[in-house]
C-alpha cells in the first residue's frame, strides 16, 4: 500500500531541503522533507488562503493539518498577541513545523501530533484554517467541517481552501448545512477560499 502526506509515520527516506517563501509579505523560512505534503515548496492553494484568510491580533487559531507549518506559522505572525494551535496526523511534519517555528522566531504556537481534532478535546477557537487533505476522501473532508464547527467560539470563522474540481461545489454545500451563511471570499487558478462563521442558533 503506498503512503500519503496523511499517513502517521512516513517511511520515504529522508530529503531534507530549505525553501524561503513570501507570505503576507514577510519572508518566512521553511525545513521540508520527504513525506510530507507539498514538499518541494507552499502549494498554491495554501498561498491563496494566506493571503486571504482575516487573523484578529489577539485571536486563537486553530490549523488543521498543518504539514510543516506555513499556512499555521503565517497566522501565528498575523496574531501577534494570541496563540496558534497546529495539528497533524503525520509525526514528520510535526517534527518540521516545531523546527520551523524556531527558524522563524515564532514562539505564540503549539504544534501536537494529532489525528484531525483528538488533540484540542473540549477546546474551542476563533478562527480554524485547514487545507484539507482532498485525498483521503470526502467523508474526512466533511469531518473537518463538522469538528470545527463544534470547536469554534459563537462568531468563530473556518477558513477553508478547495479546488473546484476537487469538490469545492459540494464542500461549499455540507458548510452552508453546518454553517448556515458561506461567503466565497475569493478564486484563484480554480482555488476557492471558503469563510464560514459560526451563528448561535
Amino acid at each position: 500500500m503506498s503512503q500519503h502526506y496523511y499517513s502517521s509515520q512516513p517511511e520515504a527516506s529522508h530529503d531534507r531541503r530549505y525553501l524561503d517563501e513570501h507570505l503576507r509579505g514577510q519572508v518566512l523560512r521553511f525545513v521540508s522533507d520527504a513525506g510530507v505534503f507539498s514538499k518541494k515548496g507552499v502549494d498554491y492553494g495554501s498561498k491563496v488562503l494566506i493571503e486571504a484568510m482575516e487573523i484578529p491580533e489577539h485571536a486563537e487559531v486553530l490549523d488543521v493539518g498543518c504539514g510543516y507549518g506555513p499556512i499555521g506559522l503565517a497566522a501565528a505572525k498575523l496574531a501577534a498577541g494570541g496563540h496558534v494551535t497546529m495539528l497533524d496526523v503525520n509525526s514528520r511534519a510535526v517534527e518540521l513545523a516545531k523546527e520551523n517555528a524556531k527558524l522563524n522566531g515564532i514562539s505564540n504556537v503549539t504544534i501536537l501530533e494529532s489525528d484531525l481534532f483528538a488533540g484540542v478535546a473540549g477546546k474551542n477557537f476563533d478562527v480554524v484554517l485547514s487545507n484539507p487533505p482532498i485525498r483521503a476522501g470526502k467523508q474526512t473532508v466533511h469531518s473537518i467541517f463538522e469538528q470545527a464547527y463544534a470547536h469554534l467560539r459563537d462568531g468563530g470563522a473556518l477558513w477553508i481552501v478547495i479546488q473546484k474540481k476537487q469538490g469545492a461545489p459540494s464542500a461549499k454545500a455540507k458548510l452552508e448545512d453546518l454553517f448556515g451563511q458561506v461567503e466565497e471570499v475569493t478564486k484563484d487558478k480554480g482555488y476557492r477560499i471558503f469563510k464560514a462563521v459560526k451563528i448561535s442558533k
